[in-house]
């Protein structure tokens, strides 16, 4: 039907959300992935037996999942099995220093107070304010589009903002709680996820830690690309076209709309265009340059989040000491995130995690063998190279190998190594991040690149270098907000019957 033809790029979680919601609300959508397969970053390979999620590996904010899959009166159940992890996870401050963290309340309760005395009344207090940030953050913030002020307008929205600590830093908010040094590493850590330093980052994220501590850390069984397989099928219920293996190489502009699609074998007739792919390729190198919102200078200016230096190893035996999520918060942090924020270079001693999933989930790896995934957090636009890559694999191991008390180098009998030039060949990444825009004060909401581009009226944008921002939960809001936006400026014609 002319004057409803939606053309996605990209089928990561945003682009695969916005293109759901548009085909439900009947738009005819066709889905442009440049690799061979869905996913985005969330893609999975598998190799000698085990399989291997690319990117993502925490499963946080089920109700968020849940809400997605309601809205097509459907359940995540349907598409796949959630397990609830207790431990949640472990964290690793030294040698014979592991602290595992409990799926229950009362638990953490007790393990707050092994560290400080009436540090758990603190925890309540703290999580009474966290879960009201939660529910208005993630239920209502985060569904703006964050196109212009007076959507904050309203004054009791006005007044929520103000409760929710927007201006005062996390590094500061967490301090008038806790004084124990683990503690303040524990709650800081899900700031991680976001792109920045707890310094930097404003307090009503404290947020992340009710959606750790109280909605708890959860598994797909499978891995978490079932998501992406149960995404799929739902869209194609829904009537998406998926068309893959195409690279997009220009946005035809005529009279300020996108009128063609062009990929290295085809061309896709358009009326509507939502980028998931990354917005700084997008922008720079599919648009002419008149049609372009933002200037070289302005991204430059941004806060990007981390890259990562990814190892997928298959091990032919069983580990000990690991559980599914493991923090290694065995040096100081401090260098590291200057080392990524400050100062960009590849980090002198940096922390590093480990997913097992095999510990929760046999279906990964063959018999008797672990899976294993292991992140190092690093500055965007460093130089990558296999010398590099391999210094660090050594560095991580000699580390792992020693906080667990066992050889695993010579059981590894499958090894892959992933980073900035994976990241930029695979999905354009813009400095080879892994993701996004950092959530600074300065990068929230409005401030964040529009999902609706300034030059060109029917193009918009959806996923982790717009709002809502980084994560995948925050990315499977942004395609729904994103399609709400195309479904206000760009209405299915109604039939008129003469």
């Amino acid at each position: 039907m002319i004057g409803t033809r939606v053309i996605v790029i990209g089928s990561g979680f945003s682009g695969l959300s916005a293109a759901t919601s548009l085909a439900d609300q009947g738009y005819e959508v066709t889905v442009l992935e440049k690799n061979s397969t869905p996913g985005g970053r969330a893609r999975s390979f598998s190799a000698e037996g085990f399989t291997y999620d690319m990117g993502p590996s925490w499963y946080w904010m089920p109700d968020v999942f849940e809400s997605y899959f309601n809205k097509f009166g459907k359940k995540a159940s349907a598409y796949y099995n959630l397990k609830r992890l207790d431990p949640s996870y472990a964290v690793i401050f030294g040698e014979d220093d592991f602290v595992n963290i409990p799926a229950r309340l009362s638990q953490m309760y007790t393990l707050f107070e092994s560290f400080e005395k009436g540090s758990s009344l603190q925890l309540d207090k703290f999580l009474e304010q966290a879960a009201y940030k939660y529910k208005v953050g993630i239920q209502e913030l985060v569904y703006k589009p964050g196109r212009s002020l007076t959507e904050f307008m309203n004054p009791r929205l006005l007044l929520d903002v103000l409760r929710m600590d927007v201006f005062q830093s996390f590094h500061k908010h967490i301090r008038r709680f806790f004084k124990h040094d683990k503690i303040i590493k524990l709650m800081e850590f899900p700031i991680l996820f976001l792109g920045a330093l707890p310094q930097n980052t404003p307090a009503l994220y404290s947020l992340m830690n009710y959606a750790d501590i109280s909605l708890g850390t959860w598994y797909p069984m499978g891995g978490m690309y079932k998501i992406i397989e149960g995404m799929v099928q739902l869209a194609e219920e829904k009537g998406v076209k998926f068309a893959y293996n195409q690279d997009v190489q220009k946005l035809e502009v005529k009279d300020g709309n996108v009128t063609q699609v062009l990929t290295t074998t085809d061309i896709f007739e358009a009326d509507v265009v939502v980028a998931s792919a990354d917005y700084h390729h997008v922008e720079k190198e599919l648009l002419p340059k008149a049609s372009q919102s933002y200037s070289d200078e302005y991204w430059e200016s941004r806060v990007m989040a981390p890259s990562s230096l990814i190892f997928y190893l298959g091990v032919n035996k069983r580990l000990k000491n690991l559980q599914h999520h493991n923090l290694f918060f065995d040096e100081d942090f401090g260098p590291h995130a200057e080392e990524i924020y400050t100062n960009p270079q590849w980090p002198t001693k940096p922390l590093f995690y480990v997913s097992a999933p095999s510990v929760t989930d046999t279906t990964v790896a063959p018999d008797g063998c672990e899976n294993l995934f292991v992140l190092i957090p690093v500055a965007p636009g460093l130089q990558d190279t296999e010398e590099l890559r391999e210094k660090y694999f050594n560095l991580v191991m000699d580390r792992l190998e020693r906080l667990t008390k066992q050889e695993i180098r010579s059981a590894i009998v499958y090894k892959r190594s992933y980073a900035h030039q994976d990241f930029i060949q695979d999905y354009n990444a813009f400095k080879g991040n892994a993701y996004g825009l950092a959530n600074t004060l300065l990068q929230t909401a409005i401030l964040k690149p529009s999902l609706k581009s300034k030059k060109v009226k029917n193009l918009f944008y959806t996923g982790q270098l717009t709002v809502p921002g980084p994560g995948v939960p925050p990315s499977l809001i942004s395609g729904q907000v994103v399609a709400k936006e195309v479904a206000k400026e760009f209405a299915i014609p109604v039939a008129v019957n003469v």
